[in-house]
């Protein structure tokens, strides 16, 4: 996702974001993680984001966690999405790959797992 901060401040996107995840965590109503309450609080006034901004499906395919390359070209954005997320298989000590490129950013940095360190 990319964000205009001025007009989430603006619109007060913080504070409706919040009111459906007090919703959820009363009576649960989606499974999907944090898209949800983002599509609840947009209804559909967002745009498209190019290919080549979103490398998305790194966290691999849900069911069996396949690791996954990235797509031919320029990447701006890398996404984990689903449940393959590169701190988990870190502390695992089953890491893809690719999951080195989140090595900088994991506070916990996991030095034994990549020669690089």
């Amino acid at each position: 996702m990319v964000m205009n901060l001025e007009r989430w401040r603006l619109n007060g996107y913080t504070n409706k974001l919040e009111h459906w995840m007090r919703i959820q965590k009363r009576h649960r109503i989606y499974e999907l993680g944090s898209l949800p309450p983002f599509l609840l609080v947009f209804a559909g006034n967002v745009e498209r984001v190019e290919h080549r901004w979103n490398q998305h499906g790194l966290g691999g395919d849900n069911v069996e966690g396949l690791c996954r390359d990235l797509h031919p070209g320029p990447v701006s954005l890398l996404h984990w999405s689903g449940k393959g997320k590169p701190w988990l298989r870190l502390d695992s000590k089953k890491p893809c790959p690719l999951d080195s490129l989140w090595k900088p950013y994991d506070l916990f940095k996991h030095r034994h797992l990549f020669s690089d360190s």
